[in-house]
């Protein structure tokens, strides 16, 4: 039995095939007839209530099978109707007499009305929405792969909520494609439609009068009434197949059901009713207007307007009340901060401050500086707040544990707390203290990044994204999927936040990376290689030079993960020159020539590594112009040699734009520690690599280079 159920669709289309061949009774016409328009019209309600089209992904396949129900039924009816002098059942007979009222040229009128208006307004619209959504659709595509890529790279998501959002593109993007297409179904049915109709008419005319007999009026009375019962039960189920085809191809815009959005959007537009509400009740003053009717709906528009003005106006006082009285967060004064290492909430303070720091000892509680801190405005405290819903420390734990899985450093705790100094809707990023970012959030709002080329230009607040410094407008919710459609990559208010701090703790790594926190990861590695650990700490390696290398290829954006082989090369190093360790630089490029396959791997991209490139002369001429001093080796360029490089290399960057790679500059190692800290002030973003650090199996493609254009003095 339950075998024979998997197959039941199977066997309903069967079916639906012999009702092309085999002749139906008429109280079986009438079965057929009732279970299409119920069909039809949970289709439509189910439309209605779903949130996401692909919820009702079936919905192509379903309409070519109700399609094929409904000329199935046709069929059938069309051949009794003919063959039975217009006789089809009672549901078609009732049809008729209900439309004609016994006036044939009105019932065919009304009925041609019907037909006319699903074929040139519903079909056809449903049928160009259809095309366009497909279209757009397709077109958003690489840059909705481009943000999930993104946010992965940043520890946003996971891989699995990336497989996710990439399995539910693709099924989009086949969604609205087999939409497309069966849109024109639902055009061929209209058609079809009317060429049974005048078949009914005309054929069923002829026939009656030829083989009846009987007088030309009763014979086209009662071939109308077939005709318009036919044609009726045929164009209500198929009326409402095409209401729900386009009721599910413009479900893209929006957030919830119909009743939903219909009920949020209507009712935050309580101006715009009682602007209505004024003009009906102008248009009393027209002469032969029912006064009364116009009244009342003008007194109810400005009633239901006035109304929601009036609980719109109050809705901020109520949040307001709500969260100082919710005991999650302070707004001013001594708020809880929320911490993202402590285990433990601190204990409640004194009531009075001066009771408290009597106490000279807890004057001390003041100088401590935090690692890093978070600070936010008013409006922003929900993005944190867990008792209301907030992700923030989520999202957050979940970027500390891809990036210590990506660069074998863990992130110290993150201090988060709200701010009187900031504007409610402004957040700042402090590192041991002191500001290094700060940005802006709409919080109701979506962050939509201005492609090169957009289809078109969606309406927004313009701004710039805080963490890239892309251009970008600040979207309302309900034009999120018109803006992707466009070619937009649209960004939660949370996820910016978080791509911002992602972003500053990667660039501000190297200083968060303490003494204590070198012996945690020293320690660690002495779990798996213990006898290594004893040989190098500390007779060879103390932990103040561990602290420079480690700091050194954090700043470079190089992984420390590999710290095995890097204590291995920095012992095999110094046992070879002997201690103390004189040239750090040195041993810091011996180090990166043994981690080259992790280098090479960030910047490869399918065996191929773009790059620019220094002129022989001009890397000459450098290594002539190095200088000794009291730490080490430092390059002396003269300023305009300086200014005429930099210009260079401002343009030469540019030809990573469209590019996914980050910009490389490739140098001889003797030559690359002294040029990176010579760009690093302008560019710091970009990576100066040697020879030496690239694998063998990779192909080096040369995009531009820098040359010696100052033939004049070099020294400075």
């Amino acid at each position: 039995m339950k075998k024979l159920l998997s197959y039941s669709i199977v066997l309903f289309v069967l079916t639906i095939i012999l009702l092309l061949i085999i002749p139906l009774p008429e109280a079986m016409v009438d079965v057929a007839i009732i279970v299409n328009m119920s069909l039809s019209l949970m289709i439509l309600i189910i439309t209605m209530t779903i949130k996401d089209a692909l919820e009702f992904s079936i919905f192509p396949s379903l309409l070519l099978v109700t399609t094929l129900f409904r000329l199935g039924i046709n069929v059938s009816t069309t051949r009794n109707i003919l063959t039975s002098a217009g006789s089809s059942g009672k549901i078609i007979k009732a049809f008729g007499d209900f439309i004609l009222q016994g006036n044939v040229v009105v019932g065919m009128v009304i009925y041609m009305i019907i037909v006319l208006m699903q074929f040139l307004v519903i079909t056809k619209g449903a049928e160009r929405v259809s095309e366009v959504a497909a279209r757009f659709t397709l077109d958003a595509m690489p840059g909705k792969q481009m943000a999930i890529d993104a946010d992965l790279n940043s520890g946003l998501i996971d891989e699995q909520e990336a497989k996710q959002r990439r399995e539910k593109i693709q099924r989009e993007a086949d969604f609205y494609g087999s939409m497309d297409g069966a849109t024109k179904i639902v055009k061929g049915d209209s058609v079809m439609s009317l060429i049974t109709t005048a078949i009914n008419l005309i054929g069923g005319s002829i026939i009656g009068i030829i083989q009846s007999g009987d007088t030309i009026g009763n014979v086209l009375n009662t071939y109308s009434i077939a005709t318009v019962g036919d044609g009726l039960v045929g164009q209500i189920p198929s009326l409402l197949i095409s209401v729900a085809t386009g009721m599910i191809v413009t479900r893209a815009v929006s957030e919830g059901s119909l009743n939903e959005d219909i009920s949020k959007q209507f009712m935050a537009q309580p101006i715009a009713m009682m602007i209505s509400g004024i003009v009906i009740a102008v248009l009393t003053v027209i002469p032969g207007m029912p006064v009364l009717q116009l009244l009342l709906v003008s007194l109810g528009l400005e009633g239901i307007g006035f109304y929601l003005y009036r609980r719109i106006q109050e809705e901020p006082k109520l949040a307001l009340a709500g969260a100082g009285g919710a005991g999650g967060t302070t707004l001013r004064g001594f708020s809880p901060d929320l911490d993202m290492g402590a285990e433990e909430p601190e204990a409640p303070k004194p009531v009075s401050e001066e009771e408290f720091f009597k106490d000279v000892n807890n004057v001390y509680s003041l100088l401590s500086v935090e690692a890093i801190e978070m600070e936010f405005g008013y409006s922003l405290i929900p993005l944190v707040d867990e008792s209301v819903g907030g992700r923030l420390i989520n999202r957050i734990i979940i970027f500390r544990r891809q990036y210590a899985q990506d660069m074998g450093f863990v992130i110290p705790s993150i201090r988060l707390r709200d701010s009187s100094g900031l504007n409610t809707n402004q957040y700042c990023i402090k590192i041991k203290g002191e500001e290094v970012a700060k940005g802006e959030i709409l919080i109701d709002y979506y962050l939509a990044l201005e492609p090169e080329n957009p289809e078109k230009e969606i309406d927004g607040i313009e701004t710039i994204e805080p963490a890239y410094g892309i251009p970008s407008r600040w979207i309302r919710p309900e034009d999120r999927e018109l803006a992707e459609i466009y070619g937009y990559t649209v960004i939660d208010p949370l996820s910016v936040l978080v791509t911002h701090l992602s972003e500053v703790v990667k660039q501000h790594a190297f200083e968060l990376i303490t003494r204590q926190e070198v012996i945690h990861l020293v320690e660690n590695i002495k779990k798996t290689s213990p006898e290594l650990i004893e040989e190098a700490f500390p007779n060879f390696i103390s932990y103040s030079l561990m602290q420079k290398i480690l700091t050194s290829l954090l700043k470079e954006g190089v992984p420390i993960k590999d710290l095995e082989t890097i204590i291995e090369t920095a012992l095999e190093a110094i046992s070879d020159t002997g201690l103390p360790v004189r040239d750090v630089d040195g041993l810091i490029e011996n180090i990166r020539t043994a981690l080259k396959r992790t280098i090479t791997r960030l910047y490869c991209e399918d065996g191929s590594m773009k790059v620019i490139t220094l002129d022989s002369e001009l890397e000459r001429t450098m290594v002539g112009c190095l200088s000794k001093g009291e730490r080490g080796y430092y390059l002396a360029l003269s300023p305009d040699v300086l200014q005429s490089l930099i210009n260079q290399l401002t343009g030469q960057l540019k030809k990573f734009g469209g590019l996914s790679q980050s910009p490389v500059i490739l140098t001889s190692q003797v030559m690359r520690v002294h040029f990176y800290r010579l760009i690093e002030q302008f560019y710091p973003n970009v990576r100066v690599l040697s020879f030496n650090e690239i694998s063998n199996n990779v192909q080096i493609q040369s995009i531009g280079s820098l040359t010696l254009e100052n033939r004049g003095r070099m020294g400075a």
